[in-house]
């Protein structure tokens, strides 16, 4: 596999991973405005919010930074807070991962950099169905990285002029994260897991301080759900569970 599209196919797989991208881009725009609003109001700097979009692109981690730091909390606290609800992105790019044999290691990094819940949902189908290349799938990383980063941007310039809570805006992201849920229900089998995963986050978060109960939840989920596949192939050979 070449780690350079040709010029021939360049053009090609740009229009394709931008054709693929824009549901998603479309959606963070309000979420992006959301987050530089309330990280400006947070007293955090333009500069800053992008340079915190770069650096982390991470939606939720970023959104409970900002709230951390709105109620004082410490430096150490937020670090180990935003790694721990992060660690989601270590099942999504194993999952991701059988994809992209072959790849030279600079280009694998610069993928891992652009995984979001969005672009890993959205990639994982495109991979499915077929007719799909790393190539695409890092264009759709990358083009939903650029609209995340300046829509944050813009949110933050424009902070004094949108109000925190206009538009259901604060609903935008939970609203997101349960589209992606919807088209991961391919089976039974992905039915019943996330009905585990569900049960288990609203048992461990009256448990467990923090948000380290949603890391822990789909752990369990995980587990069980592949537990449920090897026991039970009757459920593993509903459609789209092969």
């Amino acid at each position: 596999m070449a780690d350079q599209p040709s010029e021939t196919n360049r053009l090609s797989i740009l229009k394709d991973g931008i054709r693929a991208a824009w549901p998603i881009c479309l959606g963070y725009v309000p979420i992006g405005l959301a987050f530089g609003v309330l990280a400006q109001k947070a007293g955090i700097s333009p500069l800053a919010i992008g340079l915190m979009s770069v650096l982390v692109f991470a939606g939720s981690s970023q959104f409970i930074a900002v709230a951390m730091l709105g109620t004082g909390a410490g430096i150490a606290a937020i670090v180990v807070t935003a790694f721990t609800v992060n660690l989601r992105h270590l099942l999504m790019s194993s999952a991701i991962s059988v994809y992209l044999r072959g790849i030279r290691k600079r280009w694998l990094t610069l993928f891992a950099y652009g995984i979001t819940d969005e672009s890993f949902a959205l990639n994982l189908v495109r991979f499915r169905e077929g007719n799909w290349d790393w190539k695409r799938a890092l264009t759709v990383n990358h083009v939903t990285n650029a609209f995340w980063v300046a829509s944050t941007v813009i949110g933050g310039l424009g902070g004094a002029l949108i109000p925190a809570h206009a538009f259901g805006i604060d609903y935008a992201l939970m609203g997101m994260f349960l589209c992606l849920l919807v088209y991961q229900l391919r089976g039974r089998l992905y039915v019943l897991t996330g009905l585990i995963a569900g049960a288990a986050a609203t048992v461990l978060s009256l448990l467990i301080p923090g948000n380290s109960y949603i890391v822990a939840a789909s752990v369990i989920a995980a587990t069980a759900g592949l537990y449920i596949r090897r026991r039970c192939p009757q459920i593993s050979r509903q459609r789209g569970t092969q």
